[in-house]
Formats: C-alpha cells, sequence, structure tokens
C-alpha cells in the first residue's frame, strides 16, 4: 500500500507540474560503464572531485567540500561495481523540474519560511539563487535511467524512474496516505498543523529549494 501511495501522490504531482508547462525535457551527458552495460547511478560512480580534489566524491555530491556536483564533472570516474570497467560518457533524454520558471513563487515562500530557519539552511538556500556561475537558479533533473523507483508517467519515459530527491521527499506526505483517505485535511491545514523538519546540512537544498519548488509547480 505504502509503495502504491507514494508512486500515485508523486506521479500526481508531477503530472501537475508538468501540465502546468513547470517540466522541461532535455538531453544530458551521462557517465555509462561499457562493462555493466548501464548508465551508472549517482551512488555507483565515483572519482576525483573537480572542487577540491577529494578522491572518493560521489556521482551527485563531494563528501569532501560538501558541493552538489555533477557525475560528468568527475576527474578519473569509476565504476563503484568494479573500479577496472570502461566508464565513458554518453547522452540520454531526461525531464528537469524549471527551476528558473518556478523562482518568482519559490522566492514568496522562502520570504514566508526562511526566519524560521537556522542560518546555515537560510545561506546554503540563497546560494542556489546567487550560483551557476552566476546564472542563478539552473532546471533540475528529476529522472534517472534506473529499474527501481517510482515510474515516471510519461510513455516517451516509460524506462526511466523518478531521482530519488524528487520522490524522497513526497514520502512525508504519501506515507500518511497509508493511515487514511483523509490525508489532505491534515496537509492543507496551515491554520493548525506545523511541520518541523529535521536534516543533515547536505539535505537542505532538496528541502529547501527542489521539494518546495515541486509542490508550488504542482
Amino acid at each position: 500500500m505504502f509503495l502504491c501511495s507514494c508512486a500515485q501522490i508523486t506521479q500526481d504531482i508531477f503530472n501537475k507540474a508538468r501540465a502546468r508547462g513547470h517540466v522541461l525535457e532535455k538531453v544530458v551527458s551521462q557517465q555509462f560503464c561499457e562493462d555493466c552495460n548501464t548508465f551508472l547511478a549517482d551512488r555507483f560512480i565515483e572519482g576525483t572531485c573537480p572542487l577540491c580534489g577529494y578522491e572518493d566524491a560521489r556521482g551527485d555530491q563531494c563528501d569532501g567540500c560538501g558541493k552538489l556536483i555533477d557525475a560528468t564533472e568527475l576527474v578519473k570516474p569509476r565504476c563503484k561495481r568494479d573500479a577496472s570497467h570502461t566508464v565513458v560518457i554518453k547522452t540520454s533524454e531526461h525531464l528537469f523540474l524549471d527551476l528558473p520558471g518556478l523562482s518568482g513563487d519559490l522566492r514568496a515562500w522562502l520570504a514566508e519560511a526562511s526566519p524560521n530557519w537556522s542560518p546555515n539552511a537560510v545561506q546554503q538556500t540563497n546560494s542556489w539563487f546567487t550560483g551557476g556561475a552566476g546564472e542563478g537558479l539552473l532546471p533540475r533533473c528529476i529522472t534517472r535511467d534506473l529499474k527501481w523507483g517510482t515510474p515516471v508517467p510519461v510513455e516517451k519515459f516509460a524506462n526511466k524512474v523518478f531521482y530519488v530527491w524528487f520522490d524522497a521527499p513526497i514520502g512525508y506526505i504519501s506515507i500518511t496516505a497509508t493511515a487514511t483517505d483523509e490525508w489532505k485535511q491534515w496537509w492543507q491545514n496551515p491554520e493548525n498543523v506545523k511541520l518541523y523538519q529535521f536534516m543533515g546540512k547536505d539535505n537542505v537544498p532538496f528541502h529547501t529549494i527542489i521539494f518546495p519548488a515541486s509542490l508550488l509547480g504542482g
């Protein structure tokens, strides 16, 4: 029941965001293991961080400097299944959440919510609006070439699933749907319900940018 509820609610939020024009299609470059014959998920690719030189950076983030990175930026990338495997870059079409298009709504929401946050959360969140080499918010990829995960409800992308940091925070909502069919009365009742989130510093942008943008867009 949980998986069903989570998938349905995630897909519903995505479908609404897509219908409102907040989802983009883009061709991207990805790390591909020729020996495994598969695109490598973020957790299955490691290499040297291009920012700080840490040698065991993951495909989505460097634990050395804490920065979010793209797997194609890794220096000397290697497959975690076997470091001797040949890793190359190939292209694949993916779906992106249009963060620039949602920036106005997101800024308005942040102005109301962020006064209650820690200084670290505020600083990390604000850095996303000034990052990207001065470009500000950039579209964020929300799909992956994987077999496991929440399926993308679009025929063209039927062989892909949602990126975990798109659907995982939605689990906060969908888990309550396993307990009651009236879960919306709890989540959409801000006058009587307060949500407190406790997270590690590396998870801040996903909770203060990606998750809110997904809800605002959907």
